[in-house]
């Protein structure tokens, strides 16, 4: 037991041995990428992933944890939840653990297509995990947009009726880059968990300044918040994820799946206990989005492109001005974006690279 201890004290404080290691291989600089940018080699920027890799914290942990994966991860998991429950001012009670938030999603569909109904959220927002509701018996409910592509929380409210089960809230949204205000989203919740369930998915709120609403879990049953170690923390690929929620929503959500917090792998843990404790690579990471977020809108604007403002680590533009074929100028460069999200207006999303990999892109619209 105190051996055990011991290894979950080394992880969480990130006080791996490297010298076992290759450091060039877990310790890499802040702004080297994982691979090699060769002038023409593929650049991703399409789903909205950190550039910059794990943290090299996250690096070592991973390495040091291959040793332990064949014992279950029961004690590292409840590790990991006393860490981010410390970390959103909460009980270990408040948070359930899925394979990335994507899981989470999944139970929370689950979870409310047992009462039938309807649920309502925006159009456009991040819908992909959505299509399988309607084969569980409910029905969605769309609000358009505000015209500068905002969450419309008024209208949202307007549109529960009695059938409604599940208001669902991306904050900032995806693909918009949009937010709302902690202020004007906390009175929707008030309002709005009074007839159903308000599901906020906070995946991109830790690359704004916004407070999370996890603070409101302790008394109000009806709100879920879903956060994730995909985009901040660099870890899409080592899927970890968590609700958080009322101790009484978070056991109900757990009666529906068949074993408690046993989706993430010893390794993807580690690295998630480590990357909490990395606080210096998450300013780097911080700060340089914003340096090459700034950047970019900069050199669309300059290419007559409409972007609205962002609160995360992509931008949302028209290419209703572009007079080339957008889509072409990025495969003959090698690059991979998105789609068109709204034919009106043409709008399409770009994730964030680095400066590099941006002004790559920039040269290809070019």
């Amino acid at each position: 037991m105190n051996n055990r201890r011991n290894w979950l004290k080394q992880i969480s404080l990130g006080t791996i041995a490297l010298g076992l290691y290759n450091v060039e291989a877990f310790g890499k600089p802040f702004e080297e990428p994982i691979l090699p940018h060769l002038d023409n080699s593929p650049i991703t920027l399409r789903s909205n992933e950190n550039p910059y890799g794990p943290s090299p914290l996250a690096r070592a942990a991973m390495a040091k944890s291959i040793n332990n994966s064949n014992r279950y991860g029961w004690d590292l998991s409840a590790e990991l939840i006393t860490q981010i429950a410390k970390k959103n001012t909460v009980s270990d009670n408040n948070i359930l653990l899925g394979a990335g938030s994507t899981e989470i999603l999944d139970l929370v569909l689950q979870f409310t297509a047992l009462k039938r109904g309807n649920f309502i959220m925006a159009e456009t927002t991040f819908d992909y995990w959505t299509a399988p509701f309607e084969k569980l018996g409910l029905k969605k409910i769309t609000v358009p947009l505000t015209k500068d592509k905002k969450h419309d929380l008024s209208a949202m409210l307007k549109a529960i009726d009695s059938d409604t089960k599940m208001i669902y809230i991306c904050n900032p949204n995806n693909p918009t880059g949009t937010i709302c205000s902690r202020q004007e989203l906390e009175s929707f919740v008030k309002e709005a968990t009074k007839k159903a369930i308000v599901f906020v998915d906070e995946a991109y709120i830790d690359f704004t300044k916004e407070q999370s609403l996890s603070n409101l879990v302790s008394e109000n049953k009806n709100l879920i918040i879903t956060k994730t170690f995909s985009k901040m923390y660099g870890l899409a690929g080592a899927r970890v994820g968590y609700a958080i929620a009322n101790a009484t929503t978070i056991e109900e959500l757990d009666t529906i799946r068949s074993s408690q917090n046993m989706a993430i792998s010893v390794v993807s843990t580690a690295a998630a206990i480590a990357s909490l404790n990395d606080e210096k690579f998450i300013q780097q990471v911080y700060t340089s989005n914003e340096e090459v977020k700034k950047y970019t809108i900069e050199q669309l604007t300059l290419l007559n492109l409409n972007c609205i403002p962002s609160y995360s680590n992509f931008i949302y533009f028209s290419l209703d001005n572009y007079k080339k074929d957008y889509f072409k100028q990025l495969k003959e460069h090698n690059i991979e974006g998105t789609k068109i999200y709204e034919e009106n207006g043409k709008w399409t999303r770009i994730t964030i690279g680095t400066m590099k990999e941006m002004q790559r892109f920039i040269a290809a619209l070019k």
